[in-house]
């Protein structure tokens, strides 16, 4: 069933059905100031941390999910009849209500019919801004006069700490106050204790926000969410709306709201629109001034496009055309766009996650760069400087990095029995993946602290990352996987083996010695190559089945994932890294990629690992809490979705490479997207594998690994367009089925028009790359020989 279509044009997700199988979201603002809004106007409002920062409120795991949000309610005056300007809350028969939804990049614009009235409301965030604009436009669409009350609503939290206004309430219920001052509805947290609530320079005061109505006359207000609501009344009917007047409530403790009430007339044929400001500070400063300089209908309207222009500029570093539309839809808006938005704000707030991940986690953060270096390269560079900041001088990582409080080299070492043995070698996929994007190779000399003492150079860094590992062997040669690897389910005791681990390990060492010959340092070059060497001794040794390579060893040599093991027999994991980290040899690659075929494929994507867990005990694999085919238990986990692509890329066989991106790519679930549940235009964490009664259902959309995974393998692996040093190589695995594909790149702000053909049917293999016209060797395209704007030519063969 399809409940929207993609509209690339205007880089939107246009929603035509809303009643979707869950609330479809979207992201507003920043990590300033950041919002979530739902196709039916749900969601809330944060400042910097989803859980210390969160000013508007939003119910978690309730039914619909996505309640309380930004509303507007509509009630006829001559008849009583109301509505919403969204479709929920109030939920109007869809036999006479109709309700369209454009989720754009940072804006949502829901239009509504009912009645004869016909309204459009807009929300977004204007650039680097503390506040927020809900414009409403309202025709009359019959030929009566109409006369109409418009009533706002948003739910402030009590407290900005989660957990202070949703579970202390004994002491967040009798903090809040609200009240109309002077045009604006203000509404103050602990006001005697505003001193100890000061903000820094420049930034608005905190526990503090503020409201008010443009375009139109404010004929009454609310600021006492249980006189607008009524004791026993509801968000779907509002004691205040159903009788057409606000009580002019003004909080004081218990719980507020933001209501604020215009009368509107309007004849035949006739629109107004009125717009709603909503901020956080001071309304008495920070608010005045904000309304004297943003406060008008035109403004937001400028606000808009330039919002508009810049979002779309960050997704104009690649535009693709290939022969699947979906696959386009996905690499040109909804997979880089998932990208930027998981990259800004890691795990930290969504509909599903409620703050109980505060801060950028060490790992997750890391990949997140690797989908957005072509996009904003130079926050990239920020990012990775933070998170080399949270490198530890021996080097491990702290598990969370909090920017807004990160002190490097002034930063607690934490215990050892919480460092992840994963956490650095992502280093290794990350920074060159920035170094090739840039083509800025200095970038491995800069000197940065360590998190808690000491400083290095960014390889020195990276030296430190392989040493953690190095440093932390098993017995059987394998690395530690100490507190966790990648996967948190994961229990072999502190000294077991991870795998895993191990080929991330390889890959870093390989990787660090390429850059250490460039940086012409070849006695560290020799140093990491001993080092794979004896590496790649211990995994064939002790690691390889058969027919695919084990999970994991135990600290009592308990040997997982292999054939004489009931449960997780097979790891996807440790099969396609096999491949990537260039550990399998030619025979090997080719029976581990086949078992992932027998054993872990599904129509939905690649498990984590089959069969499910069902008698191992919890402390050793605690995914067997999961339900069979979920999360780590046999279940599809999307982060991984990627992996499985590229080591098809790197076998060749770009043919099941695609048959496996297609099986876990969101949009291909449009025109079915009752199987998938969750928004058809971005990812999700997990999707049920056919272990479970539920095959094909996803959870947790939006912040996930999988949006950059799945970027990035679409993009350097498939389409093959991958920068380096000294230029771009395309090297495409593609379906044989393709003719070819078309290709915009920004790059190294040079533009490349680039047409790849394909009249041999194959999947890979470039015969020849014409660079403006003039044949080239190989396949790199220089970046010194490149003009502003570039016309390249590749033929498959």
């Amino acid at each position: 069933m399809r409940f929207g279509y993609f509209d690339d044009n205007n880089k939107e997700y246009v929603i035509e059905r809303p009643d979707t199988p869950q609330s479809w979201s979207n992201y507003l603002g920043s990590t300033r100031y950041g919002a979530l809004i739902t196709n039916n106007a749900g969601g809330y409002g944060f400042y910097k941390s989803g859980a210390r920062g969160r000013f508007l409120r939003l119910r978690f795991n309730a039914v619909p999910m996505d309640q309380p949000g930004r509303y507007f309610y509509l009630r006829d005056a001559d008849s009583g009849d109301f509505w919403s300007a969204s479709w929920q809350p109030v939920g109007k028969p869809l036999d006479q209500y109709r309700s369209v939804c454009r989720h754009g990049t940072a804006y949502t614009v829901i239009e509504s019919e009912y009645a004869g009235i016909r309204s459009e409301t807009t929300y977004f965030v204007p650039l680097h801004q503390a506040f927020e604009y809900w414009k409403l436009k309202v025709t009359n669409t019959g030929k009566a006069p109409r006369r109409l009350s418009a009533f706002s609503y948003c739910e402030f939290s009590n407290q900005w700490d989660t957990f202070q206004d949703q579970v202390n309430l004994q002491y967040s219920l009798f903090i809040v106050q609200g009240k109309m001052e002077d045009g604006l509805l203000r509404i103050i947290i602990s006001p005697n204790d505003q001193p100890g609530h000061a903000a820094p320079a420049g930034e608005p005061a905190p526990h503090q926000a503020w409201m008010t109505l443009i375009g139109a006359p404010v004929t009454g207000y609310d600021t006492s969410r249980d006189a607008f609501i009524g004791t026993y009344g509801g968000y779907h009917a509002p004691e205040v709306v159903k009788t057409g007047l606000c009580t002019s409530s003004n909080a004081y403790g218990d719980n507020s709201c933001g209501t604020l009430q215009s009368d509107i007339t309007l004849a035949p044929g006739e629109t107004k629109e009125l717009m709603i400001m909503l901020g956080i500070g001071d309304g008495q400063t920070t608010g005045k001034a904000t309304i004297a300089e943003f406060g008008s209908i035109a403004r937001a309207d400028q606000e808009l496009q330039r919002l508009k222009d810049n979002w779309h500029s960050q997704l104009g570093s690649l535009i693709v055309d290939t022969p699947d539309r979906e696959f386009n839809s996905t690499v040109n808006v909804w997979g880089l766009y998932n990208c930027l938005i998981t990259f800004a704000w890691s795990r930290a707030a969504s509909l599903v996650y409620n703050g109980e991940r505060d801060g950028l986690g060490f790992r997750d953060s890391v990949q997140d760069i690797i989908g957005i270096c072509a996009a904003i390269p130079d926050a990239a560079r920020e990012r990775l400087e933070l998170m080399l900041t949270g490198q530890l001088a021996n080097g491990g990582a702290i598990p969370v990095i909090r920017p807004f409080e990160h002190r490097p080299g002034h930063e607690q070492e934490p215990p050892a029995s919480e460092y992840r043995s994963d956490d650095c070698l992502w280093f290794f996929n990350a920074i060159p993946v920035f170094v090739g994007e840039t083509g800025d190779f200095d970038f491995y000399s800069k000197v940065l602290p360590f998190a808690d003492k000491g400083e290095a150079t960014v390889f020195g860094h990276m030296r430190r990352a392989l040493e953690f590992n190095l440093e932390r062997m098993g017995k059987h040669g394998i690395p530690c996987g100490l507190s966790a690897d990648w996967n948190d389910c994961l229990r072999l005791g502190y000294f077991g083996e991870s795998l895993f681990v191990a080929f991330q390990l390889r890959l870093g060492l390989s990787v660090y010695a390429d850059i250490a010959r460039q940086l012409g340092q070849d006695k560290e070059a020799q140093w990491a190559d001993k080092q794979r060497t004896v590496l790649d001794a211990s995994i064939q040794q002790h690691c390889w089945d058969g027919n695919w390579f084990i999970w994991a060893i135990a600290e009592d040599g308990t040997v997982y994932g292999t054939k004489d093991y009931s449960e997780g027999q097979v790891y996807l994991n440790t099969q396609v890294w096999s491949v990537i980290s260039g550990a399998a040899t030619g025979e090997q690659m080719e029976r581990t990629l086949q078992t992932v075929r027998d054993k872990l494929a599904t129509p939905y994507g690649l498990m984590l690992s089959s069969p499910p867990f069902e008698k191992t005990s919890s402390s050793i694999m605690s995914a067997v809490v999961y339900n069979f085919g979920i999360k780590e238990n046999a279940g599809i986990f999307n982060h991984t979705q990627g992996w499985g692509v590229m080591a098809e890329c790197l076998r060749g066989n770009g043919d099941l490479a695609y048959e496996y991106y297609r099986a876990a790519m969101p949009a291909a679930y449009n025109e079915r997207a009752e199987v998938r549940q969750i928004e058809p235009y971005v990812q999700g964490q997990t999707t049920y594998s056919t272990f479970s009664p539920r095959a094909g259902n996803a959870r947790t959309s939006w912040l996930t690994g999988a949006a950059a995974w799945a970027y990035f393998s679409a993009v350097q692996y498939i389409l093959g367009l991958q920068p380096e040093v000294d230029g771009l190589r395309i090297n495409p695995c593609i379906p044989s089925t393709w003719k070819g594909y078309t290709a915009t790149r920004r790059f190294r702000g040079k533009n490349l028009s680039i047409a790849v053909k394909n009249p041999s049917s194959v999947c890979r293999g470039v015969k020849s790359v014409t660079l403006n016209g003039k044949a080239i060797d190989g396949n790199l395209i220089p970046a010194a020989s490149l003009l502003p704007d570039n016309t390249v030519e590749v033929i498959l063969g």
